[in-house]
């Protein structure tokens, strides 16, 4: 018995969200993509390409576009919310009518909701009345150029629904991306939402010519702090050893395709927040993120100075120079205890 295909709706259509766009499809699903503007749907349908932010990639002939969100969604059994997670909350609010009843909705954002401090599953949860066995996210080492350009990577698809999770996977599944799944909800999306604070962290220092020990100081000190505060909300320490903690930390630190580190070298190059934001070209989640993460840091009692010092920088209230000097002069303690 043949089994059914997949039709997938993608939210959005930028970097991360045309590529896991391609990604479905490559995987033999039926999708739909919902850019903003009238000429990228052209663009999309009679070229195939989506130049601004692929440029050279080839999408799949069954991947089409349409700019209108009730269309995208029509009998969809996956939903693929990629947006900057600031923004989530009023496009979902015009967007929840239309989800089919028994679709599962997929977060691919990174971030921490400003002011509320909700995860991005509970932002979905809260504005559509979605049950969370229907919300899945996806986090990973995922750079979005790479995967487009059909570079092998993997990723981690948590739902508390373990046969969702599993439908999910199949189809994502090619020879180019390897999805896993899993249970545990918030550590996935903490350790995506973190990594994007560090990895400006280590932006800053790069920029400054501070060195690989430097980076690697922080990736590690970084790691653990991640762990730290998801323990202390509830998630399973061992999702930061995998591939939505360090997997995903090490790619956004080190990668030149990283937006996070990008803008955090931006910054250890002189620039200006707004001259940083022009240079990089696309949302750095962790510039919204940063403040929301340590808020809630400070709501569970964890101490997150990397997180701090970023938050600084960003607010304006700690000077780049400043900021490095104090991520590397903390006193030193026994490591597995030290902060």
């Amino acid at each position: 018995m043949r089994c059914r295909v997949a039709r997938v709706a993608v939210l959005s259509a930028g970097s991360w969200g045309t590529t896991m766009a391609k990604v479905f499809a490559d995987a033999g699903s039926d999708v739909t993509i919902q850019p903003r503007r009238p000429e990228v749907v052209a663009e999309i349908n009679v070229r195939h390409q989506n130049a601004r932010y692929l440029p050279d990639i080839v999408l799949p002939d069954r991947l089409r576009a349409t700019v209108v969100p009730v269309e995208a969604l029509a009998g969809t059994r996956h939903v693929v919310l990629s947006i900057p997670a600031q923004a989530l909350r009023a496009n979902l609010a015009a967007w929840a009518a239309h989800i089919e009843p028994d679709a599962v909705v997929v977060s691919s954002m990174k971030g921490v909701e400003t002011y509320s401090g909700l995860r991005m599953s509970e932002v979905i949860h809260q504005v559509t009345g979605i049950p969370f066995e229907r919300i899945a996210v996806l986090s990973g080492p995922n750079l979005a150029r790479e995967i487009a350009g059909g570079k092998p990577a993997a990723s981690v698809i948590a739902c508390p629904d373990e046969t969702a999770a599993g439908a999910l996977q199949k189809a994502c599944h090619t020879p180019y991306f390897r999805p896993y799944t899993g249970t545990d909800v918030a550590g996935c999306e903490l350790g995506g939402a973190i990594k994007n604070v560090i990895a400006l962290a280590v932006g800053l220092v790069a920029g400054l010519g501070m060195g690989d020990n430097a980076r690697a100081l922080l990736v590690t000190r970084g790691l653990a702090e991640t762990a730290r505060l998801g323990q202390a909300m509830g998630a399973d320490p061992l999702t930061f050893s995998g591939l939505a903690g360090a997997g995903d930390l090490i790619a956004t630190c080190s990668s030149p395709l990283s937006r996070n580190r990008t803008f955090g070298e931006h910054l250890g190059q002189g620039m200006s927040m707004e001259e940083a934001t022009t240079a990089t070209g696309q949302t750095a989640e962790g510039v919204k993120s940063c403040r929301a993460v340590l808020d809630l840091s400070r709501v569970h009692g964890v101490e997150m100075p990397i997180s701090e010092v970023v938050a600084a920088v960003i607010d304006g209230t700690t000077s780049v120079p400043d900021a490095a000097a104090a991520l590397l002069s903390r006193t030193p303690k026994p490591e597995q205890y030290s902060i």
